[in-house]
């Protein structure tokens, strides 16, 4: 009998359907597809495309292939004026293409750590993280954010859980899915203890442009210069295109550290050469249809967020303060289990996400997109209302 072949320890994860999962299938099986208001793809959710945005990927320089590992230097430095054309001052020299966000942050992870140490996130935040950082051998640790009326970053506990194996600290802003931008003073406190330990700062600011309550509460980490800080963004998001599979990395710091990171940067992406050379071409074209398409998506979060807000006022569902991004948070009543009130929801025909899928650290809560089509969002939740009603006129 042959031997078994032997898998690795970090590809363990197990992929068992749960009860949630199993209900969804279930039901699409049999047509009765529930409105989904987990939507996170922006290309499925009727947004509106400039015509022929895709057309200068047919370019002819994308015949001729330049291996440079940090990304061709033309696309670095349009990329670099689009930003200071915004007031946001970048370098080409200081940026660095990518594949994706994921890429991203497996680059930066096998940059600042050996296996096993530690980065710390916040908690709540995407799952996504756990299973890049599994691949790269590297801990995970979970420093809350903390709601009182709005969300902040519990900064004495942060400072508490560095130890001689911590290299780096993780920031979202906003949030996924608090919604929540990382303050001026978080930010400047941020730097200190990075400063004062000899740690890396890591901001994924895939949401910036994507403010919900008038300007961004806070300004790119990007900005600040003084301990080594990596600033993540990507056409994902910003013009609602993740097939195109394009990420960037922003770094700043002292110069000595930038210029050992990117030397090495250099290096870990010259491992892989994996961004494409016409999405590169492409990107002037590309960031052109960056305010048409980031205009039809804030007009799109902003009309969801109001009429969810205007729709829960007096119930027993709240709503939690969300900044930005394209998605927020119900605290609903603690008459049932968030699972239980995850599968009632979909059995009324409206899927959403239950939070401790974020790590919310106490329950109930629900998570949803912003994103679908007003419709769809009208259509969720008038059945979420519908549960509401019939599940507290049990009790």
């Amino acid at each position: 009998m042959p031997r078994k072949v032997p898998f690795s320890h970090r590809s363990s994860w197990s992929s068992q359907p749960n009860e949630l999962t199993t209900l969804v299938a279930s039901q699409k099986a049999t047509g009765a597809v529930p409105v989904d208001m987990t939507l996170s793809n922006p290309t499925r959710a009727g947004l509106p495309y400039p015509p022929g945005l895709l057309s200068s990927l047919a370019s002819p320089a994308s015949l001729s292939y330049e291996p440079e590992p940090l990304g061709l230097l033309s696309s670095r430095e349009y990329l670099a004026s689009w930003y200071r054309a915004r007031g946001q001052h970048r370098s080409a020299e200081r940026t660095v293409l990518t594949a994706s966000s994921s890429e991203s942050y497996s680059h930066l992870f096998h940059l600042l750590a050996d296996p096993g140490d530690e980065v710390l996130i916040p908690a709540p935040s995407y799952p996504l993280l756990s299973f890049l950082a599994d691949l790269a051998g590297v801990r995970l640790r979970a420093y809350p954010l903390h709601y009182a009326g709005a969300w902040f970053i519990d900064l004495e506990m942060l400072r508490e859980m560095v130890n001689e194996r911590t290299r780096a600290i993780l920031v979202v802003s906003p949030n996924n899915p608090t919604g929540s931008y990382v303050k001026e003073s978080e930010a400047a406190a941020l730097q200190e203890l990075a400063q004062e330990q000899g740690l890396a700062l890591i901001s994924d600011e895939v949401f910036a442009e994507y403010p919900l309550q008038g300007p961004p509460r806070g300004r790119s980490l990007a900005e600040y210069d003084g301990c080594l800080t990596f600033a993540l963004g990507g056409l994902s998001k910003l013009v609602g295109l993740p097939q195109l599979k394009l990420g960037w990395i922003f770094v700043s710091g002292p110069d000595i550290q930038v210029t050992e990171a990117l030397s090495r940067l250099e290096i870990i992406a010259d491992t892989y050469l994996s961004v494409s050379t016409p999405v590169q071409q492409a990107l002037p074209s590309l960031l052109e249809a960056a305010e048409e398409v980031g205009d039809a998506i804030r007009e799109r979060t902003h009309r969801n967020l109001t009429t969810l807000r205007r729709a829960l006022e007096g119930t027993t569902a709240t709503v939690l303060d969300t900044e930005g991004g394209w998605y927020t948070v119900l605290h609903l009543p603690s008459t049932l289990t968030e699972m239980e009130w995850t599968l009632a929801l979909l059995r009324n025909g409206v899927h959403v996400h239950p939070g401790h899928f974020f790590d919310f650290p106490r329950e109930p809560f629900v998570v949803l997109s912003l994103l679908p089509e007003p419709k769809d969002f009208d259509e969720g939740l008038r059945r979420i209302l519908q549960t509401l009603e019939e599940k507290i006129s049990i009790f």
